[in-house]
């Protein structure tokens, strides 16, 4: 696999919490986070070590060989989590429209929308 992009920013969740939300995205109807376009797939978890790390398959029917690997490191000093998401791709990297595409939702649905139901 192929790193294809990776970003890392601070989620106020500690990481038991963040790798809960990660594993069952549906499990709080009342703070849904994990909002797919119409082009997109509910990703399956592949792997998980509990609470510090998830793998989950291709969200892009365009890209099925992709996963998407969430490192959750605890956030020395406070309370949250380091959340690091990484693209992984088999073969070539995509097209830079579509790997822009990729990233940006990757960054989206992680580091808006699931930070948003933590409070911030």
């Amino acid at each position: 696999m192929i790193e294809a992009g990776s970003r890392r920013r601070n989620q106020p969740a500690p990481p038991h919490v963040v790798c809960e939300a990660l594993v069952h995205p549906d499990r709080d109807p009342c703070r849904p986070w994990l909002d797919l376009l119409h082009d997109e797939v509910r990703p399956e978890v592949l792997h998980v070590e509990e609470p510090h790390l998830v793998l989950w398959s291709s969200l892009w029917v365009r890209r099925p060989d992709a996963q998407v690997r969430f490192d959750l490191p605890h956030d020395a000093g406070h309370a949250g989590t380091d959340l690091r998401w990484t693209l992984l791709v088999a073969g070539e990297l995509p097209e830079p429209p579509l790997l822009g595409h990729l990233r940006k939702r990757l960054n989206q649905l992680v580091n808006a929308n699931l930070r948003y139901t933590f409070g911030q």
